[in-house]
């Protein structure tokens, strides 16, 4: 037996939260498996490695994506570790509801949730014109991580849900397709208009 198969027996298999497995986890949208990042990692902390390469977020694991879209505005800015926890948590809770791997759930989500295309704006001759656009996939994933996140803080802002249930509750809906989510009404809500301006 060489000394990497020797190791490999010692450490055993790479979880995420040393709970979850990243085996057979199957991202179905085409698109987006080239930038669905599941590499086995125990923590989901690469500390910006990614920061200075082009398409570097590709290389990140979704999971990090995903805390780093926790911390994002005003008071949570910066508390990684409380994003870390809100997502562990958060993930437990997906299990006991689905009684799936979370990391399918959160990949299924994220690809019911990804908008297909947006429109942006052209000026023509002192004219503003709305276009509709395809949607590059990197941006596809921001935009459905963004939103997945900002429906969960949303459902939790003054309530008595916390933010760990608010966003379980918004993966596990967005991960069914369920019309419910925000992340999936701001998908329509983005097609919708992308496709008036066709």
């Amino acid at each position: 037996m060489s000394e990497m198969q020797t190791r490999e027996m010692l450490i055993g298999e790479i979880k995420l939260f040393n709970k979850w497995s990243y085996d057979f986890i199957e991202v179905r949208d085409p698109s987006l498996k080239k930038y669905i990042c599941l590499k086995p990692v125990y923590l989901p902390h690469s500390g910006g490695r990614h920061e200075h390469k082009r398409f570097g977020k590709a290389l990140v694991p979704i999971v990090e994506r995903l805390i780093n879209n926790v911390m994002r505005p005003g008071r949570n800015m910066g508390k990684k570790h409380l994003a870390y926890n809100i997502v562990k948590k958060s993930f437990e809770l997906i299990y006991l509801k689905t009684g799936e791997n979370p990391l399918q759930v959160l990949v299924r989500a994220i690809e019911n949730a990804a908008p297909r295309e947006e429109t942006t704006r052209i000026m023509y001759g002192g004219i503003t014109y709305h276009v509709s656009v395809d949607i590059a996939p990197l941006r596809r994933i921001d935009l459905a991580l963004r939103h997945l996140t900002e429906g969960a803080r949303l459902k939790a802002f003054h309530n008595p849900i916390s933010i760990e249930e608010a966003l379980a509750e918004e993966i596990a809906l967005a991960a069914s397709n369920d019309p419910k989510s925000y992340a999936v009404q701001k998908k329509e809500e983005i097609e919708r208009i992308a496709l008036s301006s066709r």
